[in-house]
């Protein structure tokens, strides 16, 4: 099977480019004078007016009470995994069908995954799955939810919003709360997504969001912790700079802090990012409509978003009939200079991982053998 239709289709969305990426950057506001003006300060480091706004900006973005600008979503989904009392031998939570920063997040804290199956609809982490997980495997002992099977604790649950669909939250919100683990979102590819109206982001107890060079806004690296519990916040932002007690000019650390903290000049960036961040998400909407009409025609399933859900459409899919189409349409695209890529390898078949606990996994299975992203930039 051949793809030369579908590589022309992608191509006429992209006039003009001889070479497609996947998710280029724009950068159409105020970004450079943003960047200009901090390097004017002097202030380009961890400390400056930027960062302060950028923090302020995000949580307006997610509706959270307060957030913090960090060096990447992986660091800021270990510091919110720790805030959260996640300790050394304890278990988390997540889907076997994520990026392997949601698996290494836990692991930096000393803790274990636990992968569970992912719904067929929004690819990420299954109420249902993991309420027959904690039926069959768990109980509850004063309060704490117990892995009969390995002896551990379960401190906290990780749903990961896969490109930017969001997971059925009330249903997850339900089990966990019926089993006492802590939700702990990885929101960093949806950022502008909303579930039933509401951000995402704000739904966990602490959330890490991501402003990577791919993302849908980008501070050139960059990520942030949000939350609507505002001493946790603060205390992100406390170990996320060095545990540094306030001083006019002394220097006393008085617990294991990290040197996670955004750069101002990255922070200016983003600030000018964020001021499109809304138009970005229509645009992206707009090509999603496009290539819905188009590969509906061509008897190919284009993902869309889940209902009561609105989706930044960051990365946009393709579902393949099979793994010999998928692989067929990578070659094809990639050959011809249009960038295409399968979703994730299973986090539990990664070589760290393979001796973590799995549920059965016949959805993530499926959508491993089928999901390919295709070209998802804002189109100017």
């Amino acid at each position: 099977m051949h793809f030369e239709r579908e590589i022309s289709f992608i191509r006429s969305q992209f006039a003009g480019q001889d070479f497609i990426p996947l998710h280029e950057p724009r950068f159409v506001g105020s970004e450079k004078s943003y960047v200009n003006e901090a390097i004017d300060s002097t202030f380009v480091s961890s400390v400056g007016t930027f960062v302060d706004q950028v923090e302020t900006s995000i949580a307006e973005a997610t509706g959270t009470a307060k957030a913090v600008a960090v060096v990447n979503g992986t660091s800021a989904l270990q510091v919110s995994l720790r805030l959260v009392g996640v300790m050394k031998g304890d278990e988390v939570i997540t889907q076997a069908l994520t990026f392997v920063a949601t698996s290494n997040a836990i692991a930096y804290n000393g803790a274990h995954p636990v992968f569970i199956d992912v719904d067929l609809d929004t690819m990420g982490l299954s109420p249902k799955a993991l309420e027959i997980f904690l039926e069959t495997n768990c109980e509850l002992r004063e309060g704490v939810c117990i892995n009969k099977n390995s002896g551990r604790v379960i401190r906290a649950c990780v749903p990961m919003h896969t490109f930017g669909f969001m997971i059925h939250m009330d249903e997850l919100k339900h089990v966990c709360s019926k089993w006492q683990i802590t939700i702990v979102e990885d929101a960093a590819e949806a950022v502008g997504s909303t579930y039933k109206g509401q951000p995402a982001g704000s739904f966990g107890k602490l959330s890490a969001l991501s402003f990577n060079g791919n993302k849908i806004i980008t501070a050139g690296g960059g990520g942030a912790i949000a939350s609507n519990d505002i001493d946790l916040a603060s205390k992100a932002k406390y170990l996320t700079t060095t545990a540094k007690v306030p001083h006019p000019w002394d220097y006393y650390h008085d617990e294991l802090g990290y040197n996670f903290r955004m750069p101002n000049l990255n922070a200016a960036l983003l600030c000018g990012q964020l001021e499109k961040l809304n138009f970005f998400i229509q645009k992206k909407r707009n090509l999603a409509l496009a290539y819905a009409e188009f590969f509906a025609e061509r008897g190919i399933k284009f993902r869309t978003e889940p209902s009561e859900t609105k989706s930044n459409y960051w990365l946009m899919s393709l579902e393949l009939d099979s793994e010999k189409d998928r692989d067929a349409f990578l070659a094809d695209t990639n050959t011809n200079n249009v960038m295409t890529r399968p979703i994730w390898k299973l986090n539990c078949d990664l070589p760290m991982y393979a001796h973590c606990e799995s549920g059965p996994l016949e959805n993530s299975r499926f959508l491993e053998k089928r999901i390919v992203n295709i070209p998802s930039s804002v189109i100017l």
